[in-house]
């Protein structure tokens, strides 16, 4: 199967190795930020540094003066990697060392965008703002996430793009020294923390039949048992009805669902308009419409009638990787299963061969490697290992 390593510019602008060493791993493509959140990454084999520090969300090119002219909402350039064009430089190495490249867009997940325009946010329904979270359903907020996705996916030397976060994103976040973890949420809790209720949601939610209101103080009552911790509800959509009721979950997941197809269909004919012909676009995906974060919640059918192909995170068991890969089985696209390689993230590279293939055996027609600058020497080696056995 085609193997894509995910990696940051900043794993090869210095490091005259970086490439060769990647593409040693056995992989034919690099999956390379163009445009990433705030982050703090270990560099254990950099010659130059072992920490960088993204102090914001940014964009690793220099952005196009005349496409912002007069926009409010504009992406910030990068400062931590000493390069004109970071993107670019490390694409150039990857490329000269045989590999294929393509961009790898952010776009629903910029906490100095909330901060600096507290209107785009995503609002729960106690009223708390989540900076980190911009709502897409808010008209500014989607031209901007266009126009970013147009930008930042069809840079000089990528071949293809993978958009993550082209969805909802809601309360989880590992941010700054997170501390919300006091209270165990399960997957429905997280639902309805995630609901928004910007004026533009709240007309939303009145085009599907629900009062704004009646539906905060609803979601707000249906989670005091969970503050309370008596216990957490069922998970996926059976829990969110069980908190909420059938009737206000359909209606709310109904809404939400429009608004990230939307954004998906824009931002994707965007990408298009802006490559060249038969520049891959795939999104990063879950087929459980109420999922928010890096895999947004998605129609199988939906999301490969506009995109080339899905990733879909499969780290975990048997069962997780079903549930993931079984909707979208069957179904002509691309569908990229995402291991992550780094075990002190969660990850299982020694296990990399064995659940690979039974990805496979899913359907799975390509590999993503989470994350080459990121893993150990061990785990590389386990990664190096798997994939030449996987391919004999």
């Amino acid at each position: 199967m085609k193997t894509s390593a995910f990696l940051y510019p900043w794993d090869v602008v210095g490091d005259p190795d970086a490439a060769a060493r990647v593409a040693d791993l056995g992989v034919q493509q690099v999956t390379l930020a163009a445009a990433y959140h705030s982050t703090r990454a270990l560099t254990p084999r950099h010659p130059g540094r072992r920490i960088v520090t993204a102090e914001h969300a940014a964009v690793l090119y220099p952005p196009d003066a005349a496409r912002w002219a007069g926009h409010e909402l504009r992406p910030h350039e990068q400062t931590w990697v000493a390069s004109d064009d970071p993107f670019a430089e490390a694409a150039e190495a990857l490329t000269a060392a045989g590999l294929e490249v393509h961009s790898w867009v952010v776009l629903a997940h910029n906490s100095r965008l909330g901060a600096e325009h507290p209107d785009t946010c995503v609002v729960n329904a106690y009223g708390d703002r989540y900076p980190w979270a911009p709502c897409i359903a808010r008209p500014a907020v989607r031209a901007y996430l266009v126009a970013l996705a147009a930008e930042a996916a069809a840079r000089h030397g990528a071949r293809g793009t993978e958009l993550e976060s082209c969805g909802w994103y809601g309360f989880a976040h590992l941010h700054a020294h997170d501390k919300t973890a006091g209270v165990g949420l399960g997957d429905a809790a997280q639902y309805l923390m995630s609901l928004c209720f910007c004026s533009d949601c709240r007309t939303g939610y009145a085009g599907q039949g629900l009062d704004a209101d009646g539906l905060a103080s609803a979601v707000r009552g249906a989670l005091e048992p969970v503050w309370a911790g008596s216990g957490s509800p069922e998970a996926g959509r059976a829990g969110i009805e069980q908190l909420l009721g059938a009737g206000p979950a359909a209606a709310t997941l109904q809404w939400r669902g429009k608004a990230a197809r939307r954004l998906q269909e824009s931002a994707v004919a965007a990408v298009r308009a802006a490559a060249e012909p038969g520049f891959q676009v795939l999104l990063h995906a879950d087929p459980a419409p109420h999922r928010t974060g890096a895999n947004v919640g998605a129609d199988p059918e939906h999301i490969l009638s506009v995109a080339d192909g899905v990733v879909l995170s499969c780290t975990g068991d048997d069962a997780a990787r079903e549930a993931v890969l079984g909707p979208f089985a069957g179904r002509d696209g691309v569908l990229a299963a995402n291991f992550s390689v780094v075990t002190g993230m969660g990850g299982s590279p020694a296990t990399l061969e064995r659940d690979a293939a039974h990805a496979a055996s899913l359907g799975a027609d390509q590999l993503r490697l989470y994350h080459a600058g990121l893993a150990s020497g061990p785990d590389l080696r386990a990664v190096a290992g798997a994939l030449s056995r996987l391919s004999r």
